[in-house]
């Protein structure tokens, strides 16, 4: 009987160190997400590095690219002018008051800023969390007059109908009929130029951000368009003394996927006599 005992019990203990050494050695098998066990069990050591394996971040490239970005907001200007020293650039007109501060009021709803960017780049500088931003875009900037104010342009300083105003020069009057639609347009070949801010850089779905920088822009068109009753619609693409470059500050600020943005230019968007700063605000829809 003790024979047997002393048998029993060297059976247990080699069983014991066998199943030991099994488990040292690779006890699954691993198909994509699937794990297969070769042994009928996992090592605890085994577990926990599987666990840790699934939950490792995926890597974040240094250069990300965001393509064909719409910004759609308003536009409108900050009216730094000083009217009493315009010059000849401002004609008032027999019989009317001197042109003023409101004669260059917009109607808000309805001067618009759209934005169509090309592409936006984010070129990592301290792991992910500050970056630089950058791109390449177009800007167009509708402002709606309230007022009657007619603007000639610079070829010869003409306007199409007769009023009995003409000089050689561009220059601006109050008109005598009123507008169903009186708009100055300005388009602008942009690029932007940032340092973007990211609370999480591994979940943009939920990370808070925010860009500074500034902007550089090229007009590449101007144009006038007024309806009126009287006088049926008309357009002209012209020169209407506005400055050729534009430099904004620019300001991006996003919750997750929502975003807004918005620009000031410091400078006045008339090479001479009006005193008048763009900007424009709005919303941003982006994957950034």
């Amino acid at each position: 009987m003790k024979r047997l005992t002393l048998l029993l019990a060297m059976a247990i203990i080699c069983l014991t160190v066998s199943a030991q050494d099994e488990g040292k050695k690779s006890d699954t098998i691993r198909i994509g997400g699937m794990i297969i066990v070769k042994k009928g069990w996992i090592s605890k050591k085994n577990r926990k590095a599987h666990m840790e394996k699934e939950h490792l971040p995926k890597k974040v490239s240094n250069i990300s690219t965001n393509w064909w970005i719409l910004d759609l907001g308003f536009s409108n200007y900050d009216d730094k002018t000083n009217y009493s020293s315009t010059g000849s650039y401002l004609v008032n007109r027999p019989g009317y008051p001197a042109l003023s501060r409101s004669d260059f009021k917009l109607r808000t709803g309805k001067s618009v800023n759209v934005n169509i960017w090309l592409f936006m780049q984010k070129l990592n500088l301290v792991k992910h969390y500050v970056n630089l931003k950058y791109g390449l875009g177009i800007e167009l900037n509708n402002y709606r007059y309230k007022s009657t104010t007619t603007l000639s342009y610079k070829e010869g300083g003409v306007i199409p109908y007769s009023t009995g105003l003409q000089t050689n020069s561009p220059f601006i009057f109050r008109d005598s009929i009123s507008f169903s639609k009186n708009k100055l347009a300005a388009d602008y070949l942009t690029v932007p130029l940032m340092l973007n801010f990211t609370s999480n850089p591994d979940n943009r779905k939920k990370a808070v951000s925010l860009s500074l920088g500034i902007s550089g822009g090229y007009l590449y068109s101007q144009r006038n368009k007024q309806k009126s009753s009287e006088r049926g619609k008309w357009k002209n693409k012209g020169d209407y003394n506005l400055e050729r470059f534009k430099l904004s500050y620019v300001a991006e600020f996003g919750i997750g996927q929502f975003r807004v943005y918005g620009s000031y230019s410091p400078k006045s968007m008339y090479e001479k006599s009006l005193d008048l700063r763009p900007y424009n605000f709005g919303l941003r829809f982006s994957n950034w």
